[in-house]
C-alpha cells in the first residue's frame, strides 16, 4: 500500500476521491483501489475502475477505448460540464418568471396547473379536464414570486448538480421531469378543480428522494440531506397555500426511481431503468384519466 492510501487509511470517515480531493466517497477503483467518486466511476466487469486504469488497460484484457466512462447508474459519463443541464433548467425557470413579470397575468394563466374553472379574459372552461395536459407540463416552469422562484433555484443548484454527474444527463432529465409529472398529476387527483397550482417543487422534490437513495447506496452520511428534506416538509404543511401534493407526488416518484435508476442489477439496467421511468409516468397518467373523469 503506498503513502497516499496510509493516509487516507488513517482518516475517519470514508477518503476522498483522489482526482477530486475534498469529495468524499466510499468506492475504490477494483484494480488500483484508489478512491473514486460518482464522476469519476466507469464500470468494469466487476465493481468500478478509474480513469488511469481504464485508460491503460490494466487488468481489462481489452484496448484503452474498449471501455467508455460512465456514471455510478451506468450512464455515458458527460463530456464538457457535468451540471450543464441543471445550469440549463435553472435558466428555462428564471427567463420564464420574467416572462411572467412582464406579461403579467395572462400569461401565467394561460400555462399554469389547473383542473377545470373559468379564468377571467379567456373563453370557455379551462383546464386539463378541458384537455389541456400541457399544463401540467408547463405549470413546472413557473413560479408564484421571487421567494418561490430563488428558494426553488437554490434547492435545484444544491441537489442537481451532484445529482447529474452521477446519473448522467440523460437519466437525470428523466427523474426531474417524471418527477415533476407524477407531482402534478397527484395535484390534479386530491386538489379542488378551480384550485390553480405551479412551481418546480414536485419535480425538486424529486430529486431529493433520489439523492437520499444514491447517498444511501454510497454509504455516505444521510443526515445532511434528510435534514434538508425535513425542513422542506416542515414548510410544506405548515405554510398555507402550499400544494403539499405536489411535494409528496414529487418525492415518492423520485424514491422509486432511485432505487430502480442506482440499484438496477448491470445485466438488465437499461430495461429497469427506463421501465421505472415508464411505470411512474403511466400511473401518473391513470391519476390524470382518473380525476378527469370525476371532473367530465
Amino acid at each position: 500500500m503506498n503513502e497516499d492510501h496510509q493516509d487516507q487509511a488513517r482518516q475517519t470517515g470514508p477518503p476522498s476521491c483522489y482526482r477530486h480531493p475534498g469529495v468524499p466517497t466510499a468506492i475504490r477503483c477494483t484494480r488500483c483501489e484508489r478512491p473514486i467518486c460518482p464522476e469519476c466511476m466507469i464500470s468494469a466487469s466487476v465493481g468500478f475502475q478509474c480513469p488511469e486504469c481504464v485508460r491503460s488497460g490494466s487488468g481489462t484484457g481489452h484496448a484503452p477505448t474498449a471501455n467508455q466512462p460512465r456514471t455510478v447508474a451506468g450512464g455515458v459519463l458527460a463530456k464538457g460540464d457535468p451540471q450543464l443541464l441543471t445550469k440549463l433548467l435553472i435558466g428555462i425557470n428564471i427567463a420564464l418568471f420574467l416572462v411572467q413579470q412582464v406579461v403579467g397575468y395572462r400569461f401565467t394563466d394561460a400555462f399554469y396547473l389547473l383542473g377545470q374553472a373559468g379564468v377571467p379574459g379567456f373563453g370557455g372552461v379551462q383546464g386539463v379536464a378541458e384537455g389541456q395536459w400541457y399544463r401540467l407540463l408547463t405549470s413546472m416552469f413557473l413560479h408564484g414570486g421571487y421567494a418561490h422562484i430563488g428558494f426553488n433555484m437554490l434547492s435545484l443548484w444544491w441537489i442537481g448538480g451532484p445529482l447529474e454527474a452521477a446519473l448522467g444527463r440523460a437519466r437525470y432529465l428523466a427523474l426531474y421531469f417524471v418527477s415533476g409529472l407524477a407531482g402534478g398529476a397527484l395535484t390534479y387527483l386530491l386538489t379542488a378543480s378551480n384550485a390553480p397550482s405551479l412551481g418546480a417543487s414536485g419535480a425538486i422534490f424529486g430529486l431529493f428522494g433520489a439523492m437520499a437513495v444514491l447517498m444511501r447506496r454510497m454509504k455516505y452520511d444521510m443526515r445532511p440531506v434528510i435534514g434538508l428534506l425535513v425542513v422542506n416538509l416542515i414548510f410544506t404543511f405548515a405554510w398555507s397555500g402550499i400544494a403539499w401534493q405536489a411535494h409528496v407526488g414529487g418525492l415518492v416518484a423520485g424514491v422509486l426511481l432511485g432505487i430502480g435508476m442506482v440499484h438496477a442489477p448491470a445485466e438488465r439496467r437499461s430495461l429497469v431503468q427506463w421501465g421505472s421511468c415508464a411505470a411512474v409516468l403511466a400511473v401518473s397518467v391513470v391519476l390524470v384519466l382518473i380525476r378527469t373523469a370525476q371532473l367530465t
